[in-house]
């Protein structure tokens, strides 16, 4: 019963933290606070009631629809505010509840941010950036370190070195924003998991590429955000890494 609480709990946080990670998304790439002004609809600019904010379930209530202006809202929000709140939610049952936990919630957050921005304005932005690595940097080093201690700054390095690398050798074809990104990205995981976080991340980046073009969303020699992969490839590497790396190892030595 008590798990049960705490696992709705730790849901509705999510669902509360992933409005205001859209919101953080959106404004700071443009330089606007995240305070002011209240939230308002970017068509009609008529700012939204409380009844009007409430993550998931406003938007499936109005349809998807500005109640004032009948404008079609982007499910960008929904689909953050619920994604937030299941990897919050589940969590605990991949890392357990330890100190790692922490680390697994602040890089959700960080993740979160980074896709908002980056598919709406093909941006990572700095801030961003520069406000979650101190907090990586507090994390592995004293809260929940990798072993060995050292395996997070090399992961930084190794993380930082193989998009600058893809970057220089594509001239221009990796933004800024990924390589510092994936610098962040190593600090987390450390080397071995970088490197398996990159593999997946450019797996994951040709599928969506694919499936982009299929659809027609995508054209040929069209620049598209990298983020939403890195997102997927990073997440996918740190709850489920170590699983992948036994799987794959297995398979060798058949």
């Amino acid at each position: 019963m008590i798990i049960e609480i705490t696992e709705l709990y730790t849901l509705l946080v999510g669902l509360l933290l992933g409005s205001f990670f859209n919101v953080v998304g959106l404004r700071v790439p443009k330089g606007e606070s995240i305070v002011r002004p209240r939230s308002h609809c970017p068509s009609c600019e008529r700012t939204l009631t409380a009844w009007e904010l409430i993550p998931v379930v406003s938007y499936v209530v109005q349809k998807g629809k500005c109640r004032g202006c009948g404008v079609r809202i982007s499910p960008l929000y929904p689909f953050v505010e619920l994604s937030t709140a299941i990897l919050f939610t589940i969590s605990p049952l991949l890392v357990g509840w330890s100190k790692e936990l922490f680390v697994s919630w602040t890089l959700i957050s960080l993740l979160m941010i980074i896709f908002v921005s980056d598919v709406r304005y093909m941006l990572i932005p700095d801030k961003i950036l520069l406000f979650f690595a101190p907090l990586f940097l507090l994390e592995r080093l004293w809260l929940s370190p990798l072993a060995p201690w050292w395996d997070a700054l090399a992961g930084a390095l190794v993380g930082f070195g193989m998009l600058f690398l893809v970057a220089v050798i594509s001239k221009g074809g990796m933004g800024g924003g990924d390589i510092k990104l994936f610098a962040l990205v190593g600090l987390v995981l450390g080397i071995k998991m970088t490197l398996l976080a990159f593999f997946l991340s450019t797996l994951y980046g040709t599928i969506f590429g694919l499936i982009g073009m299929a659809i027609g969303k995508v054209k040929r020699g069209q620049p598209m955000p990298f983020g939403p992969a890195i997102v997927v490839g990073t997440l996918t590497a740190y709850f489920f890494g170590q699983s992948i790396l036994k799987l794959y190892m297995q398979f060798i030595f058949m």
